[in-house]
């Protein structure tokens, strides 16, 4: 006997990462998910994502507090 199991023989294995999921994402269904602190963007490419996103869904808590 091998013990209990709670997943099925066959599943399993390993799990994506954030980044993975995010690159899949905009692959397979067009969905782009964006940290507006990602060090990878300019700082243009991080006001025009904090600027769509305030136009999509409203401003942040943080900023509706302080602005």
């Amino acid at each position: 006997m091998n013990g209990m199991r709670f997943t099925p023989k066959g599943y399993g294995g390993q799990r994506r990462g954030p980044d993975e999921v995010k690159r899949d994402s905009w692959r397979e269904q067009g969905l782009l998910a964006v940290a507006l602190d990602d060090g990878r963007l300019t700082w243009p490419e991080r006001e025009l994502v904090r600027q769509l996103g305030e136009r999509l869904y409203g401003k942040r808590e943080e900023e509706a507090r302080h602005g």
